[in-house]
């Protein structure tokens, strides 16, 4: 059996291409029952369908309407138990100069498009979206059985993502003179606590987790445009993904996490550039 073969049958298996197949088909458009592979590596239809979005959007023909229902259900069936889940932060990168450079009402819109196609991405390679920090999207993917295939899934998205900023918002954005967009982006793998706020059915869900808390640092750290990868999901990606990491060291100062599976210093990995 192929390795794509596996990671559909892996996908199927957990359930998220039915749970989150609403959503790709409002934001894709694409029809029910096409091969979630073909969703996934179709990049260039992705793009023209964000360019076409943001202009339409810039020219108040189309609102942006973000959604975090599928991951509050999947989130609702673990409640108030643990498990393994990897996590992906996306960050924006200078949207407070960006404040300062354009009217408000152009820069909600840029924000809401930002957040909008990271959530479609995410989405499209399996994930969910946890929620919304200012302009950073929190996601997770979840790793119960074949952790392989969802961190190279993961890895994956966040490559996308940087290419659906670079090769489908900013072309757009450049049109009418607004600054480039850029984002960084962290990826970490472990053990997550589900917690419910509150008792109601309606109550919001959120994970509580050391993996949360690593995953957030080492978006912090890194440089505009590029990918920090935890070394649980570096030791766990196929090895012609692994190639396009480079091992990344901080001060003591900076980064002093320690792996709960060595003992070490968590090691840090990013994309070459």
């Amino acid at each position: 059996m192929s390795r794509d073969t596996k990671e559909v049958k892996e996908l199927k298996t957990q359930n998220l291409v039915k749970s989150s197949s609403p959503f790709i088909s409002m934001i894709t458009g694409e029809k029910k029952g096409q091969v979630e592979s073909e969703i996934i590596n179709d990049t260039d239809t992705q793009i023209k369908q964000t360019q076409n979005r943001l202009w339409r959007a810039l020219k108040r023909r189309y609102q942006y309407d973000s959604n975090l229902e599928p991951g509050q259900n999947f989130l609702k069936s673990h409640v108030n138990s643990k498990i393994p889940l990897v996590i992906l932060y996306v960050d924006l990168v200078g949207s407070t100069n960006l404040s300062m450079t354009i009217p408000v009402d152009k820069l909600v819109t840029i924000i809401r498009a930002f957040t909008y196609e990271m959530s479609s991405t995410v989405h499209r390679y399996g994930g969910f979206v946890l929620k919304y920090v200012g302009d950073a999207v929190i996601a997770f993917f979840p790793s119960l059985s074949n952790k392989f295939v969802v961190c190279d899934r993961a890895v994956r998205c966040g490559i996308s993502m940087l290419t659906i900023i670079k090769n489908g918002l900013n072309p757009i954005l450049n049109q009418y003179d607004y600054p480039d967009l850029s984002a960084k982006i962290g990826i970490d793998e472990g053990e997550n606590i589900i917690v419910q706020y509150g008792h109601d059915e309606k109550s919001p869900l959120d994970i509580i987790s050391y993996c949360m808390s690593v995953s957030a640092k080492m978006t912090s750290l890194t440089k505009s445009n590029n990918i920090t990868i935890g070394d649980d999901v570096y030791v766990r990606l196929h090895p012609e993904l692994r190639q396009k990491f480079v091992r990344v060291n901080y001060s003591a100062r900076e980064w002093n996490y320690v792996s709960k599976r060595t003992g070490e210093l968590y090691k840090l990995y990013t994309l070459k550039q």
